[in-house]
């Protein structure tokens, strides 16, 4: 470990914060002289320590380990290049714009790579008033079902969370610019249907 890089990265965080070197001893239980010898590059945080120290500057563990935070590039407005994740523990979904570095239960999650649909996963689409009405031929139990349907035009992200022992279908307004539509089986992974409501 790098001490003189971390203790200037939690530097950086701690101002980012506001906060005073007093403040985050405070947090930590420990003495201000501690968090003053971290910044000077004259020892490192004690392993027991990490975590708290993440959530008290908010910052990965991982990167405050390595001493930098990599920025992203800026988000250039691409929500059509809308990226999905889920987490293999918990189920949660998570959606980014561009690169991120995206994780959920400790562990770091990588974006699907969409498909096309396959067998099993046919998709009919009815107008019904000022929507779509969009079912899905899938049998929906806790063991294989649909947990996602998202909807992404070129501005917007239209996501309906599915459950097992639920109806697989959604509704989706009719909206002028057409999109892209993908749902999320959880054993056959994000299918992606284009040119759908044309």
């Amino acid at each position: 470990m790098d001490c003189a890089k971390i203790g200037r990265l939690i530097f950086q965080l701690r101002k980012e914060k506001g906060l005073t070197q007093q403040q985050v001893a405070d947090l930590l239980n420990i003495s201000n002289k501690t968090i003053s010898k971290w910044e000077c590059g004259l020892g490192c945080p004690d392993v027991t320590l990490w975590s708290e120290l993440a959530i008290v500057l908010g910052a990965d563990i991982q990167k405050m380990l390595e001493g930098k935070l990599d920025p992203n590039l800026p988000d250039v407005g691409k929500i059509d290049k809308t990226q999905f994740y889920v987490c293999p523990a918990c189920g949660n979904i998570l959606t980014s714009t561009g690169n991120a570095s995206i994780s959920c239960c400790g562990r770091k999650l990588r974006p699907l790579k969409p498909l096309p649909y396959t067998a099993g996963h046919e998709i009919t689409v009815q107008e019904m008033d000022i929507d779509y009405y969009i079912s899905i031929r899938h049998d929906m139990m806790k063991a294989h079902y649909i947990a996602f349907v998202a909807y992404v035009l070129c501005d917007r992200v239209l996501l309906t969370r599915l459950y097992p022992e639920q109806s697989a279908e959604a509704r989706i307004p009719m909206i002028k610019n057409d999109g892209d539509l993908y749902l999320y089986c959880t054993k056959h992974g994000l299918q992606k249907y284009t040119d759908l409501f044309n």
